[in-house]
């Protein structure tokens, strides 16, 4: 019981500040003399109390190292129970546990999935709840847990290899640093993000929940037509700006605001992802220009702003794009698994993997051609580490595997086949919408089967932590301590 007692601390340390987060939308509700602000109240007490109990009950002087087996049990609980406990302020808008489950996980895990409607004549405390939960969602709430750690007498650096399966060089040497500098930088784009939207079509409130989300690439709309409710060129290049902002590697973000601008310029998963969203949406514009007979200046910002959308698995929508042919629905459905860089707040198999990919596949080709030739994998001109290329094929063979398995079960509760099986993708990859009439850019998840929503909500789960720092729980000798 010892090895799990740090871990239950450390949870209920979490859903203590969990709890007293939902203050704030209370507050809104309170001022907009709204009876709402009673649910989230009671949400704040249950979840508050909770977290102080688990707290104290496991409190103790003896300070303790976390070790690496702990760190990945602990990333995998925290992301599990704080979703379901994030769920109880939407049981206030009478909907059942599925699907204030599914709101809530779709909000941690900044994938942007609704089963809300009525979006315009909702509470404006339950809209500011779940921009929250895709703000925490979107800077992690590991961080929030490495911030804790220090005053729980536990060293927090094992986390961050526990969230991700992807190895980043360490901008700064102590977490602290990493911790306070990706609070910063993050807090500073979402003011910038705010103002900017404010100066626009936006009421300041809408400004504020829309830029939690886009700064998290999540997602999240005050408005049933998402951004489509503003019709505003203005909002949309704003919008585009600070995705694509989002969807970049956090440490390169780090190292350009302390001086280092070179290692922006020089970062190759920056680069290559920058030139495929302008290489696609240009080309996908003239298409739609030349399909449609529209100017091309208006369609390059529709394709711009819902390829961006898409692949920074933000999951906003300007038009139903699957009305534009089949082309357009081919297309944004392998736009699905692409996602942004390492070490940001998007999801999807990332481009850092892809580069990789590239390489072993061009290496593979050479050997076939000249099998005694050896050549080495570089990456921005350093060596990549042996273990890197397997790992990479093992994730994405995974990834595969756990979309098609997800879509079986989808399938065997009555979805059919485009649903099941976007639903599956936009799932696991994060990003949001999926494809059809049901779960499509105009539609949402409400009228799926519960036990589906719970999978999907589940499927957010363990796409966000990237597949494997859920399933090694199922590997026998983890527990093997």
């Amino acid at each position: 019981m010892k090895q799990y007692q740090t871990i239950i601390q450390v949870i209920g340390a979490l859903l203590a500040v969990l709890g007293a987060t939902m203050l704030l939308p209370a507050l809104i509700d309170f001022q907009d003399a709204n009876p709402e602000w009673r649910v989230f109240a009671l949400s704040a007490a249950v979840t508050a109390g909770t977290g102080l109990l688990l707290f104290l009950s496991t409190r103790t002087v003896e300070r303790s190292t976390l070790r690496l087996k702990q760190a990945f049990l602990l990333t995998a609980a925290v992301w599990t129970v704080i979703p379901v406990f994030g769920a109880i302020p939407f049981l206030g808008l009478g909907i059942g546990y599925a699907d204030a489950f599914f709101e809530s996980a779709s909000g941690f895990t900044t994938t942007g999935g609704t089963v809300l409607v009525g979006l315009d004549e909702l509470p404006r405390g339950v809209l500011l709840w779940r921009a929250v939960l895709q703000w925490i969602g979107g800077v992690g709430i590991i961080v929030f847990a490495m911030v804790l750690l220090p005053f729980l007498g536990v060293g927090g650096m094992q986390l961050f290899r526990a969230e991700s399966s992807d190895r980043s060089e360490k901008v700064l040497a102590r977490s602290s640093d990493i911790v306070a500098w990706i609070i910063a930088i993050y807090c500073i784009l979402t003011g910038l993000c705010t103002f900017a939207y404010a100066g626009t079509a936006m009421t300041f409130f809408d400004a504020l929940a829309h830029a939690m989300t886009t700064v998290a690439t999540g997602g999240f709309s005050t408005h049933d037509a998402s951004f489509g409710h503003f019709r505003s060129a203005a909002v949309e290049w704003i919008a585009i700006g600070f995705m694509i902002i989002g969807a970049l590697p956090m440490v390169v973000l780090i190292a350009a605001a302390r001086g280092e601008v070179r290692r922006f310029v020089r970062e190759p998963q920056v680069l290559w992802f920058l030139t495929f969203l302008l290489a696609t949406s240009f080309l996908t514009g003239v298409w739609l220009s030349l399909m449609r007979g529209i100017e091309f200046a208006e369609a390059f910002r529709l394709v711009a702003f819902n390829v961006v959308s898409v692949v920074t698995t933000t999951g906003y929508a300007t038009v139903d794009y699957t009305l534009w042919g089949p082309f357009a629905v081919i297309l944004f459905f392998v736009l699905t698994f692409i996602g942004g860089c390492t070490g940001s707040t998007s999801g999807g198999i990332k481009v850092y993997r892809f580069i990789i990919l590239v390489q072993v596949i061009k290496r593979q080709f050479r050997m076939l051609a000249n099998p005694s030739r050896l050549e080495t994998l570089k990456y921005g001109g350093t060596r990549i580490p042996d273990d890197v290329p397997p790992s990479v094929l093992a994730f994405l063979t995974l990834y595969v595997a756990s979309i098609a398995v997800v879509a079986l079960i989808l399938a065997l509760l009555g979805l059919d086949f485009l649903t099941a099986l976007s639903s599956a993708a936009t799932a696991i990859s994060n990003v949001g919408p999926g494809l059809g009439e049901i779960v499509g850019p105009a539609g949402n998840f409400s009228t799926l089967p519960d036990t589906a929503k719970v999978v999907m909500g589940l499927a957010m789960i363990l796409g966000r932590l990237e597949l494997f720092t859920i399933l090694i729980l199922l590997d026998p000798g983890f527990w093997r301590w």
